[in-house]
């Protein structure tokens, strides 16, 4: 029922991945010190207060996408806003490390509300808006983290740290009220099966993979930990394989992710991902060495917040208006346009990155650069895959994203360790310009049209009904 969501719904849907999901899950990242003394816990205890989440929602997001799928958006994303919202409580509450874990990974499962919004919008909105729907709600993916650092210092100082985690809670519970009064309510659909066994296996190889990703720095990466992690996650993931190929529904079909419009968008993601985290590390810790090293600033933490900010505007702007131009050049265009900005601003910084203003510079470059590409690659998918496959599938995008991110931060930790000095920053500056350009021959083989798979269900179709008002 295209048309009768009402021009409220993309921005409710961008609010709620916003609070579900970005702002939760960046929220914790300026308080870790604060959340180490209130816990009484290591600083690697207290940073697995991010990875727990992280973990959680890379293995949630496309299985949520499979759920909305199979049992409709407005349910489980329903589902989805109180668990999280119970979630972030739980932490917020919590007065011993396993508490925080449990609590935050119960948040993690937040990070469903964005593929079960690329399908509520692919099946309400109408075409002429929907790359623009899509773009907005892919620009909240870097909304949080701007939020979360300027709200992190007064907060903090004033309230203390655990005020931080109630603000994604005080929007959640207006917000799902919302939810249910606005999202279209569908047509009930025929019961499926749900491939738990597709399912769990799937979380073990991730999980594992991702623990050993983010683990790798601290326990070395050939600690017997790390290499046992990726032997158990290789063995899950060939055991999942062989169950996906076999059940007459899996969880992700293997074929599905051999699509042109897919397999070339994933890896966009991946090095998109990876371009985000990178500069999200390299930037602030330059901006924070002392001045004496020659090359650091001497900065505050809330200098090196403000120097994130205008690259988190103009990702969001970039977002707003990516789907203008979709329909004037199409999604691989914007996805090209959007990588050689990212890859020319990190290919400045790399060589210049001696004054302040040259930080802004690249990084507001970067910023606009990956609002297009995160758009594009969103539309791309959702144009290249059948409706009743579209939470599942921009579910997989954004897990391979959040596995991008890991790498990013993992990768340029190591650079700047491996390459002393100034060289490190170049050298991971310039490393993620050679990631992101790596996007231009992915975005020239990306589909041209925006033809839609057999078996789709046309924009005007009546799919849904509007919900009651009472």
């Amino acid at each position: 029922m295209a048309g009768q969501g009402g021009r409220g719904l993309v921005p409710l849907l961008a609010f709620l991945g916003v609070m579900a999901y970005s702002l939760s899950m960046a929220v914790v990242t300026p308080a870790l010190p604060q959340i180490q003394d209130g816990l009484d816990t290591t600083p690697a205890g207290a940073a697995w207060a991010l990875t727990a989440m992280t973990l959680s929602a890379a293995v949630a997001t496309p299985v949520v996408g499979r759920l909305g799928d199979l049992y409709g958006p407005r349910r489980v994303l329903l589902a989805v806003l109180a668990v999280a919202a119970a979630g972030t409580v739980v932490a917020a509450l919590a007065d011993t490390v396993p508490a925080m874990l449990a609590g935050r990974a119960l948040s993690g499962i937040g990070g469903g509300v964005f593929p079960l919004a690329y399908t509520i919008i692919r099946d309400v909105v109408p075409a002429v808006r929907r790359a623009s729907a899509i773009g907005f709600m892919s620009s909240m993916l870097g909304l949080g983290g701007a939020v979360s650092w300027c709200l992190a210092g007064p907060v903090i100082d004033l309230l203390g740290w655990r005020w931080l985690l109630w603000i994604p809670v005080a929007g959640l519970v207006p917000g799902a009220v919302l939810a249910w009064w606005i999202v279209p309510r569908p047509v009930p659909r025929t019961a499926a099966k749900v491939d738990w066994w597709g399912a769990g296996l799937f979380a073990a190889w991730l999980v594992a993979a991702l623990t050993a990703l983010t683990q790798g720095m601290e326990w070395g990466w050939t600690s017997p930990g790390v290499l046992g992690l990726l032997a158990l996650s290789l063995a899950a993931a060939a055991a999942w394989l062989w169950v996906e190929g076999r059940v007459r529904d899996p969880l992700i079909d293997p074929r599905l992710m051999r699509v042109r419009g897919v397999w070339t968008a994933n890896a966009a993601s991946l090095l998109s991902g990876y371009s985000l985290m990178a500069g999200g590390l390299l930037f602030p810790l330059l901006v924070q060495l002392p001045e004496d090293t020659g090359y650091g600033f001497g900065g505050t933490a809330t200098q090196a917040a403000l120097l994130q900010l205008p690259a988190s505007i103009g990702m969001t702007v970039a977002g707003m208006t990516a789907g203008l131009l979709d329909r004037r050049v199409g999604s691989r265009a914007v996805l090209f346009g959007g990588a050689l900005m990212t890859g020319l601003g990190y290919a400045f910084v790399a060589v210049q990155h001696d004054a302040m203003w040259q930080l802004y510079v690249g990084g507001l470059a970067r910023g606009i650069g990956l609002g297009f590409a995160y758009a594009a690659v969103a539309n791309l998918v959702v144009a290249a895959v059948p409706t009743g496959e579209t939470g599942v599938a921009t579910g997989v995008n954004t897990l391979i994203r959040t596995v991008g991110a890991s790498l990013g931060t993992q990768v340029s930790a190591v650079v700047i360790v491996a390459v002393p000095g100034e060289g490190g920053y170049s050298a991971g500056f310039a490393l993620s310009a050679a990631a992101v350009a790596v996007v231009l021959p992915l975005a020239l083989l990306a589909p041209r049209g925006r033809r839609r798979p057999a078996g789709d269900v046309a924009c005007g179709e009546p799919e849904y009904q509007t919900a009651p008002m009472t």
